[in-house]
Formats: structure tokens, C-alpha cells, sequence
């Protein structure tokens, strides 16, 4: 037997200290990278997308990659990416941490269209706040003094 899976992440994690350095034209270099980085794993990215101080990724991870190794690679990857090419003045390094939430095929396209939009989304909600919604919409506990 084969193994099949459908599961879309929504993969979330911010700049160190959510510093908002992440200057609109190196964004789309680094999505790319990133994108090139998740086919290369056997992933299937569907939208990558964020704003200064934060970054959301959609996509399928292949059966054989484990989620945690996935975004450490992710983030190990295109910190060195971002620091070489020099695409965001200032940048340090990402969070330690990430938030990983699962959709089902027939929440993909909402969810490809929440992550294209968040330069407008986030006109009206903050990172934090944006955030902490997730995890109670996905019924995740945590402790406020370990998020921010």
C-alpha cells in the first residue's frame, strides 16, 4: 500500500523580536526562495506571503519530512539566504518558535486568499493579536507570557 496524505499547513513565525525590517521588495525574493527550498523537499507551497515582522507559508509537506525539521531548515536556510544577499537591513534572525495549523483541501483556497492578503489584513489586526486568534481558532492552549 502507498501512503497518501492531504494536509495544508499554515505556517507562521515572525522576525526576532518582531523587528519590522522585512522591507516589501526583499519579501518577494525570500518567498521565492523559500518556495524553490519547500519544492526541493518534496512540498507542495501554495502561498507565501507576509509583512515587515512576520511570514505566513501555505503548503503540503511530502509524508517523509517532519514538520519541525521542515521549518528549521526554513529558517536556518533563509536566514543565511537573507543575511548573503543582504535583502533586509538589519535583520538578526527569526523567532525561536513557530505556530503550525492544519486545513482541510476544501479550506484551501480561503486560506491561499487570507495569506495574499495580509498586507491588508494587517491594517486592521496586529501580528499579536492575529496570532493568538489562530491558536484559539485551532483550539491550541498556551501561556501568553511564552508568545511574545
Amino acid at each position: 500500500m502507498s501512503t497518501y496524505t492531504q494536509i495544508i499547513y499554515q505556517i507562521v513565525f515572525s522576525t526576532k523580536d518582531r523587528s519590522p525590517i522585512m522591507i516589501k521588495d526583499g519579501r518577494k525574493r525570500l518567498n521565492t526562495y523559500i518556495w524553490s527550498l519547500l519544492e526541493n523537499k518534496k512540498c507542495h507551497p501554495f502561498m507565501i506571503n507576509g509583512v515587515e515582522d512576520h511570514i505566513h507559508i501555505a503548503t503540503s509537506v511530502h509524508p517523509t519530512v517532519a514538520l519541525s525539521n521542515l521549518i528549521k531548515d526554513i529558517k536556518v536556510s533563509s536566514s543565511d539566504f537573507i543575511k548573503e544577499e543582504e535583502i533586509f537591513p538589519g535583520f538578526d534572525n527569526w523567532q525561536v518558535g513557530y505556530g503550525a495549523f492544519t486545513y482541510s483541501i476544501k479550506e484551501k483556497e480561503n486560506l491561499i486568499n487570507y495569506v495574499i492578503n495580509q498586507e491588508e489584513h494587517h491594517k486592521k489586526e496586529s501580528f499579536r493579536d492575529e496570532y493568538i486568534r489562530l491558536l484559539e481558532e485551532h483550539g491550541i492552549a498556551f501561556d501568553e507570557k511564552y508568545l511574545f
